[in-house]
């Protein structure tokens, strides 16, 4: 439990809440609902392990901050309480809540305890791959995966880990759960894409038979698609998406569009995840006045190139 005051208010409320759920409780010294309330949340804050973080605000002592948050709510009384996620204020309660609705609030914004032990997981294998640790990076991925199997990030970066390491078999047994998922997730399709390709070449020919084939025919698009699956396959990305586009701008609708979806895959594959939000930025509209906004994703020049030939290509 901590504090919060202008100070700290973006260090340790807007910014904490970027890793995990904050829970301010605002009171006062006057307040006995709030007398009551305080000890439950202290005892719900141990009960859940680290999956929230409780912060407490005075609001004698921090008008500005408990009069933004209560406009903000239309809220006129205290104890009042708001959850911060993410680096804005999403939802929040008022009065002094029996220990059971408090769960229940809580639980609608707090992962569960297999949640958060799966993000601990990603955590710890994003460190050891980080350290070129790749084996073992992918042992807590997939220990990730068993804890929560719905959790797509996580699978995603098991696939992916899989895929760069070369372990084919392993990566279709990961797959499989949630290949006939109708709205399946942007980056696991493109693993799916990545997976399909990677199935194919082990059959196919040799890039010099399938080079004199298109060489001889520029439209024979069997041959072109399978030497893309081959480039895309070995990780060579750019000229997947060469051979991709020749077949795109001749027939885009060839073969249920599979070289656009292919082309589109790779270039999910390539993007860099969108960065946490930050704090130090204008907020937007209709929020609280110090609370950040989403960073903008860093541009990636080949990926960007990328994109704006398939753009004419199918405009």
């Amino acid at each position: 439990m901590i504090d919060i005051s202008l100070q700290n208010f973006e260090s340790d409320l807007i910014n904490a809440s970027l890793a995990q759920p904050v829970l301010l409780d605002i009171w006062a010294p006057w307040c006995g609902p709030c007398k009551a309330l305080g000890p439950v949340l202290e005892k719900l804050e141990v009960a859940y392990a680290g999956r929230f973080k409780l912060a407490k605000l005075n609001s004698d002592e921090q008008p500005e901050i408990s009069g933004q948050l209560s406009q903000m709510f239309g809220v006129r009384s205290i104890p009042f309480c708001v959850m911060f996620k993410g680096g804005q204020p999403v939802d929040g309660f008022v009065g002094a809540l029996p220990e059971g609705e408090l769960r229940k609030f809580l639980d609608k914004h707090v992962p569960s305890a297999e949640e958060a032990a799966a993000e601990e997981e990603v955590q710890e294998a994003a460190d050891l791959a980080a350290e070129g640790d790749a084996d073992s990076a992918i042992e807590r991925l997939q220990e990730a995966v068993a804890i929560n199997p719905g959790n797509d990030a996580a699978r995603y970066d098991y696939l992916r880990a899989l895929l760069l390491a070369g372990r084919v078999d392993d990566a279709r047994r990961a797959f499989e759960p949630v290949a006939g998922k109708l709205m399946l997730d942007a980056r696991l399709a493109a693993c799916g894409h990545w997976l399909a390709a990677c199935e194919k070449a082990a059959t196919a020919r040799s890039p010099e038979t399938l080079a004199a084939a298109i060489a001889a025919n520029k439209r024979d698009f069997d041959a072109r698609l399978e030497l893309a699956q081959t480039h895309f396959a070995a990780q060579r990305f750019t000229q997947a998406m060469d051979e991709l586009l020749e077949i795109v701008m001749r027939d885009k609708a060839w073969n249920d569009e599979i070289a656009r979806k292919n082309y589109v895959a790779i270039l999910e594959l390539m993007s860099k995840p969108a960065p946490a939000k930050t704090a130090d930025a204008a907020a937007p509209k209709g929020t609280l006045e110090v609370a950040g906004k989403m960073a903008a994703t860093p541009a990636d020049p080949v990926v960007d190139q990328y994109r704006r030939k398939l753009s004419m290509a199918l405009f």
